[in-house]
C-alpha cells in the first residue's frame, strides 16, 4: 500500500480544536475590533473569509446582537450606511480588503481580524484582532477561517447571544474531535461529485466546503441553499454523486436524494448527537486532502492558488 507523508495542510486540519479554544479564550481580548450589541454591521472579506463573514452575520442577526450584512470585499455598497465594518483577512495583505479599508477609514469605524500582526491591514483598521496561533503556512485556508467563526461565536455566546439551537462552542470543539477521529466513508471518497447544502449560517460553511475541495482536489462541486436544491441542482443528483447536507435536513430532502440514487451525506448521529455544522466542515476539508492525494495532488501546492492575492494596481 502507497503512504503520503504527512501533509501540512493535514497538521493544521487536525490542530483545530485547541486552535478554537484558543480564539474563544482571546474573544474578550479582542472586544474593541468586534461589533457592539445593536449596532448594524457589514463584515467582509474575500474567498473563504467572504464565507466566515456570511456565517457570522447569519449568526449575528439571528441571535439578537444587530443587524448584519455580509459582503466580498469588492462588493461592499458604498454609500450605505453602517455603524461599523469588520474585514477578515488571513494574510493581511489582500488588496481589495486594503483598499476598502482605506476608503472608508475616518467615516465608518472598522476593525479586523487577521493572522498576521506585521502586516498593512495592522494600520489600515482602527482595531485588530490577531490570531497568530491559527495562523497557517498552507495556501488552502482551514484553521484560521475556523478559529475566525469560532471567535465570532465565542463572542455571541458571551453576550447571550447565540440563535437557538446553535452550540455553545465547548460542544463544537468536542465534535471537531469526533470529527477528526472518525474514519472518512469510502462511498464519499469514491464519489464523482459533490453537492454542498446549508440553511442559514451553515450556508456559508456549504460555499466553504466547495471551495476547500475545488482548491485542493480539483473536485466538482457546487454549494446551495438546502432548499434551492429542489429548484434545479437535484437534476444532477444520481449513483456516485453526494448531496452534503450541514445542520439539520429539511423535511423529505433525503428521501428526494434516494429516489434520484444520490448519496446522502449528513453529520452522523441523531440530531441531538450529530456533529456540530462547524465540526462537520472539518470532516469535509479532511476529504479535500485525502482525494487531492488519491488524484496526485499535493494539497499543500494547490494549482493557480497562492496565499494572498495582491493585484498590480487594483485602483486603476
Amino acid at each position: 500500500m502507497t503512504t503520503h507523508p504527512t501533509s501540512r495542510t493535514s497538521v493544521e486540519i487536525a490542530s483545530q480544536p485547541g486552535t478554537w479554544k484558543r480564539a474563544a479564550e482571546s474573544a474578550a481580548l479582542f472586544a474593541e475590533a468586534l461589533p457592539r450589541r445593536g449596532e448594524r454591521v457589514a463584515v467582509v472579506g474575500c474567498g473563504t473569509s467572504w464565507f466566515m463573514a456570511l456565517a457570522y452575520a447569519e449568526l449575528r442577526e439571528k441571535g439578537g446582537h444587530g443587524e448584519t450584512d455580509a459582503f466580498a470585499a469588492s462588493e461592499f455598497p458604498h454609500g450605505r450606511r453602517y455603524d461599523r465594518v469588520i474585514a477578515i483577512t488571513r494574510s493581511g495583505t489582500t488588496t481589495e480588503v486594503l483598499d476598502l479599508l482605506g476608503r472608508i477609514k475616518g467615516a465608518i469605524p472598522t476593525g479586523a481580524i487577521t493572522a498576521d500582526p506585521e502586516t498593512p491591514v495592522m494600520t489600515a483598521a482602527d482595531a485588530v484582532a490577531v490570531l497568530d496561533f491559527a495562523d497557517e503556512q498552507s495556501v488552502v485556508q482551514t484553521r484560521f477561517a475556523t478559529a475566525v467563526l469560532a471567535l465570532l461565536r465565542a463572542h455571541l455566546e458571551a453576550e447571550n447571544a447565540l440563535p437557538a439551537g446553535v452550540r455553545p462552542l465547548a460542544r463544537a470543539v468536542l465534535d471537531a474531535e469526533r470529527a477528526l477521529a472518525e474514519p472518512l466513508d469510502e462511498s464519499i471518497c469514491g464519489a464523482e461529485q459533490f453537492t454542498f447544502l446549508g440553511t442559514g449560517w451553515t450556508y456559508g460553511l456549504a460555499l466553504e466546503a466547495g471551495l476547500k475541495m475545488r482548491e485542493a482536489a480539483g473536485a466538482w462541486t457546487e454549494a446551495y441553499p438546502a432548499m434551492e436544491y429542489r429548484h434545479g441542482p437535484i437534476s444532477i443528483t444520481g449513483p456516485g454523486r453526494v448531496a452534503w447536507l450541514f445542520g439539520p435536513a429539511p423535511h423529505g430532502l433525503a428521501d428526494d436524494i434516494a429516489r434520484v440514487g444520490g448519496l446522502h451525506c449528513a453529520a452522523s448521529g441523531d440530531e441531538a448527537d450529530a456533529l456540530d455544522p462547524l465540526a462537520d466542515l472539518v470532516r469535509a476539508q479532511r476529504l479535500a486532502v485525502h482525494l487531492a492525494e488519491a488524484r496526485g495532488y499535493d494539497p499543500d501546492r494547490p494549482r493557480n492558488l497562492t496565499r494572498s492575492v495582491i493585484l498590480g494596481d487594483a485602483r486603476a
